[in-house]
């Protein structure tokens, strides 16, 4: 579905698997974000080739964190494409992985600041809680938000698989509502749209689901 200028998302909405949203940065350099799981990689490469793109025409990969219905479908993207994820997560995936499924090696890392994708500029914010290393990718042009599964339409990432951390989740739920959003796009569930509906969310998520972390 195209979201907005430059930017298509590929909603996962089969309530029957695990899967999660993957998004398309359709800029000077093409970039997709959390390519999903291998076997239901499917979805995101017809959405693609509706656009009259090929895996081949995608230049950057990011995965937001390493769980593997994010990051596993990467192994799909074939060089030139770039990857890249967080250090650190890619550090704790690799080691609690082993070889339950492949963490392809990044072509640099994604850190704490600004990020030039062609010609766009993005700023990378470390969000741990939902896992160690996971990041949002704000948009400042567009007032976009991507992130991951540190929050979603109301609702928020889980802090009971490895590295989770609730006290950290807080934190960087409370650090991202701060930016100027006007489209959050979050790992899974729909998208949130307008300034005042993004808020809200922020807001009942910070009402209610803080109680639980």
């Amino acid at each position: 579905m195209h979201v907005t200028n430059g930017l298509h998302a590929f909603i996962w909405r089969n309530p029957a698997a695990n899967n999660c949203n993957t998004y398309l940065i359709d800029g000077s350099k093409k970039t997709v974000i959390d390519p999903g799981h291998l076997n239901y990689f499917a979805h995101v490469d017809e959405g693609l080739a509706d656009l009259e793109l090929s895996l081949d025409k995608i230049d950057l990969v990011i995965t937001t964190h390493g769980h593997p219905d994010h990051i596993e479908a990467a192994q799909q993207f074939e060089k030139p494409t770039l990857f890249a994820m967080n250090q650190g997560e890619h550090t704790f995936i690799k080691n609690i992985a082993g070889n339950y499924f492949k963490i392809p090696e990044p072509d640099f890392f994604l850190g704490e600041g600004d990020l030039t994708i062609g010609d766009n500029t993005f700023q990378v914010i470390v969000t741990p809680g939902h896992s160690p290393g996971s990041v949002c990718l704000y948009w400042p042009e567009q007032k976009i938000l991507f992130t991951g599964d540190v929050i979603f339409n109301r609702g928020i990432g889980r802090t009971d698989l490895p590295g989770g951390d609730s006290k950290l989740l807080k934190e960087s739920i409370k650090s991202i509502s701060k930016l100027d959003v006007e489209y959050l796009l979050p790992g899974h569930g729909e998208i949130v749209v307008g300034a005042e509906a993004v808020q809200a969310n922020f807001q009942m998520v910070e009402d209610y689901w803080f109680n639980y972390l």
